[in-house]
């Protein structure tokens, strides 16, 4: 891991609910620990199955906060999230989103279904919206809603169907920033990073192609097994150094963004 230094007690004080810690090689794990070492309380969210890995894995953090039950395409759950949330913490200052999920068909663009297709834009698109509007009751007070995606503007090798609901949900994001900012002082920001080695990224056929050639084009060079770099772009637009910076999207990908073929 990198041994970046930040700013003390950038987070003091601020409620986050933090989802999608499934391993501690995840971004949202990062993401969790250097909000608690900037002064955070944090709540993390799974369900199911992954329900005693998230507990298990929040362990390692440097303080255990809570684990909430969440299963963003299940509307009982979003009913009901502010209520049981209620339970931890008074209110929320910001919110990660770091969902995503494709069936394998998903992965294949020509032959892809449209059930394939619809369970990648609901779990990995429209669950953004689905994630602030149930937020929303503990925000009163305003904050920063971010998300984390790859880079939609391409075409990418194997990504497919995925890359289609990245592109869904880059434009949820900047409907949600029109919507939750006047009124609710809402900002929302995405994060694109570049692969990263996590379970999410070896669950995608031929991540490998990513990976062996995104250091190369990289000016600044890219370690696929460092989250830490993207997690401390999240801390930042949850953190109040972004005042007036709403439906962005913030590039850590080691500048290959910017970079011809």
């Amino acid at each position: 891991m990198s041994s970046t230094s930040t700013t003390t007690n950038l987070l003091e004080g601020k409620k986050l609910l933090v989802t999608g810690v499934l391993m501690d090689s995840s971004i949202a794990f990062h993401v969790a620990r250097l909000a608690q070492e900037q002064g955070a309380e944090v709540v993390l969210t799974s369900f199911g199955r992954t329900m005693r890995i998230t507990q298990t894995i929040a362990k390692r953090l440097p303080s255990t906060p809570p684990v909430v039950e969440l299963d963003v395409t299940n509307d009982e759950h979003l009913d009901t999230l502010a209520e049981r949330l209620g339970e931890h913490v008074p209110h929320l200052d910001g919110v990660l989103h770091s969902i995503g999920y494709a069936p394998p068909g998903a992965f294949e663009f020509m032959s892809g279904t449209w059930e394939d297709v619809a369970t990648a834009l609901h779990t990995s698109a429209y669950s953004l919206k689905g994630l602030a509007q149930a937020s929303l009751p503990l925000m009163s007070r305003g904050g920063s809603l971010v998300g984390l995606t790859f880079d939609a503007s391409f075409a990418w090798p194997v990504y497919d169907w995925m890359g289609v609901a990245k592109a869904a949900f880059e434009a949820t994001n900047r409907y949600l920033a029109r919507d939750l900012g006047r009124g609710h002082g809402v900002r929302c920001n995405l994060v694109a990073a570049g692969p990263i080695r996590t379970t999410a990224a070896k669950s995608i056929p031929g991540f490998e192609a990513f990976e062996n050639t995104w250091d190369q084009r990289a000016p600044l060079g890219w370690d696929v097994d460092d989250p830490e770099p993207a997690a401390l772009a999240c801390v930042a637009l949850l953190s109040d150094l972004f005042p007036a910076t709403t439906a962005e999207i913030v590039h850590v990908d080691g500048g290959v963004h910017a970079m011809g073929q």
